[in-house]
């Protein structure tokens, strides 16, 4: 018996390819990872992959259908069209119809995008909206993601550009809820093979050739100058910097939270926090707490420049009053740090 439930339209062969096989082994090992055990007679739990209909997500696809049968699992196309483009309800019923070609039920989703953040984000926001409720409709237990090593690279340097801090240098993890990115260790030359060995045509966006989108000018422009300056292997380079600083930031932030929750306590509208600690600590953790009670308090990000003004309240106070960022005010008293909403009326002073 076969291990591949290709049909085959397009001519390959019901063995799967040997780059879809081992595409195949990247969607089993991302997958066996965070998917439920699942008794025996109960019904398999359904897989959702985002596909556009370009060559990392057809990929995805023809991987995530090969590995199905050992992982147990009923895999599902969403094709999400966005509606920007002439034609592209045509592309997404192309792509939905190969994904039925590879044996893979498929869904169209229409969107409207708004325009909130730039034409990127807006698209982006309204993409993943989507795919939340179309999970949220299939009972999905996760929903695959066809970012490659390469996108990966691109998003670290475009988060460098930004001075994002370390942040920048995590990219993008392979495991964020329902969402799971297999293809993160996979350079995009390997999914276009995958799709030429299946013989699929791939649609080909017209804005991943623009360059008046960032991301296209590191892609086409940036990272080709530093691989012929610097040699092969930087996005390779910068991908494993991204996991090697994600694994040290998730063990960094486990451990802040064990202090939090030693320094912190709920206060009039808000929360206060033990100026003791805050000041013997180095710099590096006395900034991630300031920036961790604002984000996880009140919803805030705060800029590095806000941070800092923070931080002077317990290292260089001379009796300066509260400090007002977007979202908060941050008062000292009594030896402890006091965060508020602006609005609460809260008005201490040491």
């Amino acid at each position: 018996m076969s291990d591949s439930p290709f049909p085959s339209p397009y001519g390959f062969p019901a063995v799967a390819p040997p780059t879809v096989h081992r595409l195949a082994r990247e969607v089993e090992r991302s997958l066996s990872a965070v998917l439920p055990g699942r008794p025996a007679g109960d019904r398999a739990p359904v897989v959702l992959v985002a596909l556009s209909g370009g060559a990392d997500s057809l990929a995805l696809t023809a991987a995530a259908a090969h590995a199905a049968p050992r992982l147990g699992i009923r895999v599902v196309a969403a094709v999400v069209d966005h509606g920007l483009q002439d034609g592209s309800a045509e592309v997404a019923n192309r792509a939905a119809d190969a994904a039925r070609a590879l044996g893979v039920e498929a869904e169209v989703v229409p969107v409207v995008v708004g325009s909130v953040g730039g034409p990127e984000a807006a698209a982006r926001q309204a993409r993943y909206t989507a795919l939340d409720e179309t999970a949220g409709r299939w009972g999905a237990a996760a929903v695959l993601l066809g970012h490659t090593l390469d996108d990966q690279a691109e998003t670290v340097l475009l988060g460098l550009a930004r001075g994002s801090g370390s942040g920048s240098l995590q990219g993008m993890a392979e495991v964020t809820g329902l969402l799971v990115r297999p293809f993160l260790g996979v350079r995009r030359a390997e999914t276009r093979a995958a799709v030429a060995e299946l013989g699929i045509e791939p649609w080909d966006d017209p804005h991943n050739d623009d360059p008046a989108f960032a991301r296209v000018r590191v892609r086409t422009r940036v990272l080709p100058v530093l691989e012929a300056e610097l040699g092969p292997g930087v996005a390779e380079a910068l991908a494993r910097t991204a996991e090697q600083e994600r694994e040290d930031a998730e063990a960094f932030a486990e451990m802040i939270e064990e202090f939090i929750e030693e320094i912190c306590e709920p206060a009039e509208a808000g929360l206060s926090v033990d100026l003791g600690p805050l000041a013997a600590n180095p710099a590096a953790v006395r900034n991630r707490i300031i920036r961790l009670v604002a984000r996880s308090e009140f919803g805030v990000s705060l800029s590095r420049a806000h941070t800092l003004s923070i931080a002077a309240l317990v290292t260089d106070w001379r009796g300066q009053g509260p400090i007002d960022v977007p979202g908060i005010r941050v008062t000292r008293n009594g030896g402890r740090l006091h965060f508020s909403a602006p609005d609460s009326g809260a008005t201490l002073l040491e």
